[in-house]
């Protein structure tokens, strides 16, 4: 069901920038819930769901999977709203668990971007135009993969002095969609902030500014984590500047720049340790992956500087396609790599057992 969202979610973005693609128009019109609740939502509460060992955990990417086929197949309001609301509530009891058992700073972190998930929900549920509802969607995002970062990281060992950071930058991330109800500038300039502080403080304390001189997988990651920091302080910056998250040039091009810059390069780093954990394959390190993030980062800057903030219409058909193709190319390369690292490993099963004969 992932899978199916990211596939007509991609469709729908490129019709409704006028590429003229073939896609459903339930796919245009839900083209982000798709993207960010359909496919990503579905991925990161599965990864938890493995993490929490509870079969039951299982429901929550299943209820995001069944609310992305609703919005494809026309089910008509409140339903897919009201599924992916349920869908979030069922992620918070997810970490509510996980705290219970383990309460750390990163779980913490994590359960404020499930709550987001919620209330963006919620307030499509109760009629919200999808640009009040991206916000939530936005720090659901950036809360989640920043708690990653914490997680894998693990920041946290350096000392408790960081507790007062972490709560300072994900509490102006949290606050900005909250203000931005009743003072929709006020609230996008303070969801900027947050987003500024939060890329400066990953740049200063996580590890990726050191593994960066590293080779091999740590490098790759290490890369793509750099390039995600980036394009979070260029969102900040956006809406610190303009505070305008319902429309506009800036609203798009902060929107690409978090969930195509920041989110997509933050998914290509993890991937290698987030897939063989959730799936049980091996996902080895190849050349090629930096081939692919590069890709995404030219499609990022044709879209967001050409399309988005400059409004050429071929940029911006130009850079949504190089953007389609980044990430359908990170899908067949991970499959790809998947599929050598299982027939790798039994050619030397093969090998061991003859001579071991």
């Amino acid at each position: 069901m992932g899978a199916v969202c990211l596939l007509t979610g991609l469709a729908g973005g490129l019709s409704r920038i006028g590429a003229d693609t073939p896609s459903p128009t339930t796919a245009a019109a839900g083209h982000g819930v798709l993207m960010v609740l359909g496919f990503l939502g579905t991925l990161i509460a599965l990864e938890r769901a493995v993490a929490l060992r509870r079969r039951w955990g299982y429901l929550a990417p299943a209820l995001a999977g069944v609310g992305g086929i609703a919005i494809l197949v026309g089910v008509p309001a409140p339903v897919p709203a009201l599924v992916m609301a349920t869908a979030g509530a069922w992620l918070v009891a997810g970490y509510v668990v996980m705290w219970q058992v383990q309460p750390t700073l990163h779980i913490a972190v994590q359960a404020l971007g499930g709550i987001a998930w919620w209330a963006g929900a919620v307030a499509w549920l109760r009629g919200a135009e999808l640009a009040a509802v991206t916000p939530w969607l936005v720090v659901f995002l950036v809360l989640t993969i920043a708690g990653e970062r914490l997680e894998l990281a693990r920041v946290a060992w350096f000392g408790q002095r960081h507790v007062v950071g972490v709560t300072v930058w994900s509490g102006l991330i949290f606050a900005g969609p909250v203000v931005a109800t009743w003072l929709p500038a006020l609230g996008g300039r303070i969801l900027g902030v947050g987003l500024v502080v939060l890329s400066l403080w990953l740049w200063r304390f996580d590890i990726a500014p050191h593994t960066v001189r590293a080779s091999g997988l740590t490098r790759y990651m290490a890369v793509c984590l750099l390039f995600g920091y980036v394009w979070i302080l260029v969102a900040g910056t956006i809406w610190l500047w303009n505070g305008d998250l319902t429309e506009g040039a800036s609203y798009d091009a902060g929107l690409h720049a978090v969930f195509l810059g920041f989110v997509m390069s933050m998914v290509l780093g993890h991937a290698p340790v987030i897939l063989p954990a959730v799936l049980r394959v091996r996902l080895p390190h190849h050349p090629r992956d930096y081939a692919v993030l590069a890709l995404l980062q030219v499609s990022v800057v044709v879209r967001l500087v050409g399309g988005d903030l400059f409004g050429n219409n071929v940029l911006l058909i130009t850079g949504g396609a190089l953007g389609v193709l980044a990430l359908l190319a990170f899908v067949v390369n991970a499959a790809s790599s998947a599929v050598g690292a299982g027939l790798a490993g039994r050619t030397q099963a093969r090998t061991y057992e003859g001579t071991s004969s």
